[in-house]
């Protein structure tokens, strides 16, 4: 670009120190320059911690997501069809609400054009639950991709190589580098590969509580609402839901647990938290697509193609069409399962009055249902069913929970960790709303 000769990292550095406002040439001339090696992974960390410390302004993150977006291939899904629409999660425990609502919005209409990521640490993954179906890829390029998306009318697939490198590298080094607490770093993270995928609008799923990335409602407040300003700036209209993870979402942890869950709500059942959270989503994405203008409307479109069967028959051509045994969408059984179980009883009479997603989490986490580290395998096997939820009443010596164990061992040594997860009272106690709020532009 002319005249970018001007930009050096350290000058920009010590701007972003001093808390200057960057130009957006400054912005577009660093984040290549990062890719390309002129600028190097310390300047780069510098510059991150200088953000970490003073911020950067919405016009400032959004000429980062677009540099970063624009640092690898785009996705090109074209004019023709259904709008297209995505939806992320900033991640929880039990959120695998994106496997039964791709098909679903693209059995109302819409195009869904969704890039997932892994579990790391407490947090589960889509791709890992994808993986759990037998021969099923994740790893296509974007150029399948589209093709699906615009065949099928939605597709699953991980970052690949060529998308977004910018972001693959520099969230690399923030993770260690103490640089991930950042509002707009996240921001910039989570838009520049949803950006790449060529969406109409996206929407949101701020996860709030003990099992989610945002512990408190001003932090997730705060990440919504940048993640709206800035896309909206980007081109693309955002919205945001955040909506309670302090419990575990639906009555499964682990992998093929939570993908078989998952093709339960496609199945027209489910547990009610977890098809609440997936209409909520759906509602708001059918009308950021404008296919529908009410709740109302969005409601029964979906209830409908849930009924119908096409949401499911969705599921199946597109886990055919990307190598997987398609079978298991209506036959959840032929997922893989764990050799050993162990039931965890109650130690007395009550009601289930409060249970920790986060001690869940750790546990399936343990049994080998997640990772610590970007390179380590996981079993997708493994996890917890969750019999008893919060506001149910429960007996001594009654099942809690079923722990899905590799070797009766391991099953064995989580069963006092998970048994701690759950509090029970004398008296029931009024469960919160799932959903808090909406964040629109």
């Amino acid at each position: 670009m002319k005249g970018t000769q001007r930009f050096t990292a350290l000058s920009l550095i010590a701007q972003k120190r001093d808390g200057g406002e960057l130009a957006v040439e400054a912005i577009r001339w660093l984040v290549p320059a990062y890719v390309s090696g002129e600028v190097t992974d310390y300047q780069m960390a510098a510059f991150a911690m200088a953000v970490v410390l003073r911020g950067m302004t919405p016009r400032e993150t959004a000429a980062l997501t677009l540099a970063m977006r624009d640092s690898g291939k785009l996705a090109r899904l074209g004019k023709r069809g259904g709008p297209k629409v995505d939806k992320h999660s900033t991640g929880g425990v039990g959120d695998k609400v994106s496997i039964c609502l791709a098909p679903l919005m693209a059995a109302c209409g819409l195009r869904v054009p969704m890039i997932s990521g892994r579990g790391l640490g407490h947090t589960g993954g889509t791709l890992d639950k994808l993986e759990a179906i037998p021969g099923f890829r994740v790893n296509l390029p974007l150029a399948r991709f589209s093709r699906l998306v615009n065949t099928h009318g939605f597709s699953l697939i991980g970052q690949t190589a060529d998308l977004a490198p910018a972001d693959r590298k520099l969230y690399a080094l923030r993770d260690v580098t103490g640089t991930v607490e950042s509002i707009p770093l996240i921001t910039a993270s989570i838009l520049s590969k949803k950006l790449a995928e060529d969406l109409d609008a996206l929407v949101l799923d701020v996860k709030v509580g003990r099992g989610a990335f945002m512990k408190t409602l001003d932090d997730a407040r705060a990440l919504a609402r940048s993640i709206v300003r800035v896309g909206t700036l980007a081109g693309v209209p955002t919205s945001a839901v955040l909506t309670r993870m302090d419990v575990p979402l639906g009555r499964t942890v682990g992998n093929a647990l939570e993908t078989a869950e998952a093709f339960e709500v496609l199945a027209g059942g489910g547990p009610d938290d977890l098809v609440e959270c997936t209409l909520v989503l759906g509602a708001e994405m059918l009308r950021a697509g404008g296919v529908v203008k009410s709740d109302a409307a969005a409601q029964g479109l979906m209830r409908d193609a849930i009924a119908s069967g096409r949401a499911a028959a969705k599921m199946e051509a597109l886990v055919k069409a990307q190598g997987g045994d398609a079978r298991v969408v209506r036959e959840p059984d032929r997922l893989p399962r764990a050799p050993q179980r162990a039931s965890v009883q109650a130690a007395r009479s009550g009601f289930v009055q409060d249970l920790d997603a986060l001690a869940v989490a750790q546990v399936a986490l343990r049994l080998g249902a997640g990772r610590t580290r970007a390179d380590q395998a996981i079993d997708p096997r493994v996890g917890v069913v969750l019999v008893k939820k919060p506001g149910e009443r429960v007996e001594r010596g009654e099942t809690l929970a079923e722990i899905h164990a590799a070797d009766s061992r391991s099953g064995r040594r989580e069963a006092a960790a998970l048994l701690a997860a759950f509090r029970v009272g004398a008296h029931k106690q009024n469960a919160r709303a799932l959903v808090i709020e909406r964040i629109a532009r």
